[in-house]
């Protein structure tokens, strides 16, 4: 008889449904009692002693935890709940803390959120109250977003992100017939017509000039070339581009018609104006974009069986991997305009921006290395047997299997770049961090810093968090493991 009292403590499949009821009954209760203790001040124990009345949830929700521990109970929810917070008397002793952590922070939390948030008015004097001063946000939020940029100029960001939005989108829609040409758009053309939107419409920059002329001419080449048959390509990307490019500057917009330079599209921003969100998408987009081409082939380069390739491309790896990114973002500033000529003037966010691509590509291409040597030696004798040469080899055999099997560590470094645009403050460029730093030292807003903080993280999750999800899907679409 003893020993089944003591055996009741053991929980089995034989009596699965009562220890089951009584589990839930008492987990039930002690978060009852920690509940209405953090939401209405409504203490059930009151009448117990106060160390027994405080420790009393957590004394009865593990014993509730223990008599549901139930392994291979055949009940779906309750396998998932014991696989996952309830393995063992640790782990559930864990998992009540934890539970109990999160119901006494939610009430504080809501009250300064808002219950006690006070979100009309438009100064200091409307925010009296003990929660979160959201009329502060409200009344910055413009140049949280768009910096310095001038109010009346603003649609010229919002058209940009929209256009370069559905550019971006365009794979989605793409037929069969014209998804073979993605890869060429996306690397090549696509980043070309975002570069001659942030300058044309973004700076104001001068409509027609002799480098946007070689672009255009460069651009219209490539897409057409891949139209003309192979016997032809070699005296077609001799010819065609230089055609192009005098019968724009010298034809259709020669300077009698229009005075080259001169003729602003727009009115001009400098970039010291630009700051708050768009600037860290402008950022983020662009040193994306520029940083995984130069680390995959810097990957490709430190793997290379000729020395000069492979140590030059460890060098650049091992300096660039080696030093702050702070740093690097000061001397792209402060010192390296001083080595350019004197009548040579690079702005200041491109600096950052060629800064910080290449800290990254290091970063990429280490991550890439690692897919390359993930992959065994077959896949390369295979390819070389087809009669592959090497960059034929690595574009449609080698490349395609490394990227798949490094899609979450590229990710991270993405998501590691987007984190690090805050950094760009030390040269003066205030992305939305930096305009809340600014805005925090208001006479007229001081004190309301934290609401600051709250809005940016939330901002940089949200971001993250989709990229973190796009990338998990990716990984998902090209999983070929069974």
């Amino acid at each position: 008889k003893k020993m089944n009292k003591l055996n009741f403590l053991t929980p089995d499949k034989n009596n699965l449904y009562v220890y089951l009821y009584s589990g839930i009954s008492l987990f039930s209760i002690s978060i009852l009692i920690v509940f209405l203790n953090s939401f209405f001040s409504l203490d059930l124990t009151s009448f117990l002693p106060g160390t027994i009345s405080y420790f009393l949830p957590l004394i009865i929700g593990f014993i509730g935890l223990h008599l549901i521990r139930i392994e291979y109970s055949g009940i779906k929810f309750l396998d998932i709940i014991n696989k996952n917070i309830n393995t063992n008397k640790f782990n559930a002793l864990l998992s009540l803390l934890i539970i109990f952590a999160v119901i006494k922070s939610i009430p504080p939390l809501l009250s300064w959120f808002i219950i006690d948030a006070n979100f009309a008015g438009d100064s200091k004097d409307a925010c009296s109250g003990s929660g979160a001063c959201w009329a502060y946000i409200k009344t910055w939020f413009n140049r949280f977003m768009y910096g310095m940029y001038p109010n009346a100029e603003q649609w010229r960001i919002n058209l940009s992100f929209i256009a370069l939005a559905f550019l971006g989108g365009v794979g989605f829609f793409a037929s069969e017939k014209f998804k073979k040409y993605l890869t060429l758009y996306y690397v090549v053309v696509y980043p070309v017509i975002a570069f001659l939107f942030i300058f044309f419409f973004i700076s104001g920059g001068p409509i027609f000039f002799d480098f946007s002329y070689g672009i255009i001419a460069a651009v219209i080449s490539i897409v057409i070339g891949f139209f003309i048959p192979s016997k032809f390509k070699m005296y077609y990307f001799i010819i065609i581009p230089i055609t192009i490019y005098i019968l724009l500057k010298y034809v259709f917009f020669y300077e009698e018609l229009i005075e080259l330079g001169k003729i602003q599209a727009f009115e001009w921003v400098e970039t010291g104006a630009w700051g708050g969100l768009s600037l860290t998408f402008i950022v983020s987009f662009f040193c994306l974009i520029f940083c995984f081409p130069v680390g995959l082939f810097l990957s490709l380069g430190r793997r290379s069986d000729l020395p000069i390739i492979k140590y030059i491309s460890i060098g650049f790896i091992e300096f660039w991997r080696g030093v702050p990114l702070i740093t690097v973002l000061f001397m792209s500033s402060v010192m390296f305009p001083m080595f350019l000529p004197e009548d040579m003037f690079i702005d200041k966010l491109v600096r950052v921006i060629i800064a910080i691509s290449l800290f990254e590509a290091a970063y990429v291409a280490e991550v890439i290395r690692g897919g390359l040597q993930a992959l065994p030696r077959g896949q390369y004798d295979a390819a070389k047997s087809l009669g592959m040469g090497y960059w034929k080899m690595h574009i449609f055999v080698i490349l395609p299997q490394a990227l798949k099997l490094v899609i979450p560590g590229i990710a991270n470094t993405f998501l590691a770049l987007v984190k690090d645009t805050p950094l760009i403050f030390v040269v003066g460029l205030l992305e939305i961090v930096g305009m809340l730093n600014l805005a925090k030292t208001n006479p007229e807003w001081l004190g309301f810093a934290m609401e600051g903080y709250v809005f940016a993280s939330i901002v940089f999750f949200i971001i993250c968090y989709a990229m973190s999800k796009y990338s998990y899907n990716l990984e998902q679409k090209y999983k070929t493991e069974r």
